[in-house]
């Protein structure tokens, strides 16, 4: 995609979109649009977005989104951590709120779709709506979370941990980002205030269900050529720091039956690590992405190697023993190589299953549109998962082309976001009805 296509997404979109899914009120062109003048946002050399969380980038794009959902005739309102709140009054308006939406931040140099697809559709429900006189019973609430990413930070879903109260605050203020500036200063500069911040908790007996839309990050409903696609569950990252110490050394003048390297242990625990995962669940997965080698020079025999395991699944109990394996592993590895061996599980993230309920409305709602319902995990965490903890919540992921994402290449066509559309809409209503 070369600099003068990018600059019109919505053109790109266009071009190959199925306009008989322009129906009940939905607007694939007008999606197509508002992607474009989100896509200006941060726009990066590469064509990717720059929208780090409390950054003047995440802020002009809420505000253009509060914009939108101004003129679709939403009241409008930000809270305390700084998330948007586009809310529309139901016909029986104490009844508890049915909420979506999804976060306008971004990771350096990411995609158009990863978040903005959700604020966008949940959106679109309402213009649809506007368009085809239609009014619910129940509010309904289109929200934008703060910080989804945590890319500033190295955390993330600040916003949706705000409004349900998951959030530690001695934690947060001892955040530091890569500019050197703290969590207060941060938010202060984003026109947010520290006393305020922490008050973001609402009263969630006041909401009935919250529901996401999210682009996969992965290639099953690719393969499966389907456009959309119903979570199941949102898996809970664990990560443990393990440390595998032996004995540094002349590399050249210590014999290759008398070492204690500590790369050479490191190296056969990483090769075994990719097959545990299928010994206690087919949505597992284990990944070892960070490594630490010391002294770390090239004729010196490595005396220790720090790694870092991330372990996850949609199921806590086979995280847990997942966690058990790969420890029992590295302290036979590292017996057999006479070395020494510690770890310390440094993040755990309780995962989210989608109840049983929801995902039957879902498939009840994919029905209605003809299309096979189709099951699979998140790997990714989601705001959807905090909210999860303490609501009904579901997800709908929308077909990514190649899986790609956190990337200028991130692509999902028009078609299969309208289509995600449809089902968040028919979801909704369903939700309505009952």
């Amino acid at each position: 995609m070369n600099n003068a296509a990018a600059s019109r997404l919505d053109e790109l979109l266009l071009a190959d979109y199925d306009y008989t899914l322009d129906y009940r009120g939905v607007s694939g062109k007008r999606i197509a649009q508002r992607l474009y003048e989100l896509s200006k946002i941060g726009l990066t050399d590469e064509n990717g977005s720059y929208r780090i969380g409390f950054s003047a980038e995440e802020k002009e794009a809420k505000v253009l989104v509060a914009k939108w959902m101004t003129e679709a005739g939403l009241q409008v309102k930000q809270d305390e951590a700084g998330n948007i709140i586009g809310r529309l009054a139901g016909k029986e308006n104490e009844l508890p709120s049915i909420l979506s939406g999804s976060h306008v931040d971004s990771v350096p140099n990411g995609g158009h779709f990863d978040g903005p697809l959700g604020v966008l559709a949940a959106l679109e429900v309402v213009e649809a709506w506007r368009e085809t006189g239609f009014k619910p019973m129940h509010p309904y609430e289109v929200i934008i979370f703060s910080d989804e990413e945590g890319a500033r930070f190295n955390g993330g879903l600040t916003g949706s941990r705000a409004m349900t109260g998951d959030i530690d605050v001695e934690n947060q203020l001892s955040l530091v980002d890569s500019q050197g500036s703290n969590f207060q200063t941060v938010i202060e500069n984003n026109g947010l205030t520290l006393d305020t911040f922490f008050q973001a908790k609402r009263d969630l007996s006041k909401i009935k269900a919250y529901v996401e839309v999210h682009i996969e990050q992965g290639k099953r409903l690719e393969k499966e050529n389907l456009p959309v696609g119903i979570v199941t569950g949102i898996a809970g990252p664990s990560w443990l720091k393990i440390i595998l110490s032996g004995e540094a050394g002349h590399a050249g003048n210590t014999p290759m039956d008398d070492r204690k390297d500590a790369l050479v242990a490191a190296g056969e625990l990483i090769a075994a690590i990719p097959a545990l995962p299928r010994q206690v669940s087919s949505t597992a997965v284990a990944t070892v992405g960070k490594i630490h080698v010391h002294p770390n020079g090239v004729n010196v025999i490595p005396g220790s190697v720090e790694l870092f395991v991330d372990i996850r699944d949609i199921y806590e109990d086979k995280v847990d023993e997942l966690v058990s394996l790969t420890i029992k592993k590295a302290a036979a590895i590292s017996e057999s190589h006479g070395i020494r061996f510690t770890y310390e599980q440094t993040l755990k993230v309780a995962p989210m299953l989608v109840q049983d309920e929801m995902k039957e409305l879902l498939e009840q709602s994919l029905q209605k549109m003809s299309i096979k319902p189709y099951y699979l995990p998140s790997g990714a965490g989601h705001d959807a998962m905090v909210l999860g903890r303490h609501l009904p919540s579901a997800m709908i992921f929308a077909r990514s082309r190649k899986g790609i994402s956190h990337n200028p290449a991130e692509w999902t066509t028009l078609s299969d976001c309208v289509q995600s559309v449809h089902l968040l809409k028919n979801m909704i209503e369903k939700l309505d009805e009952n």
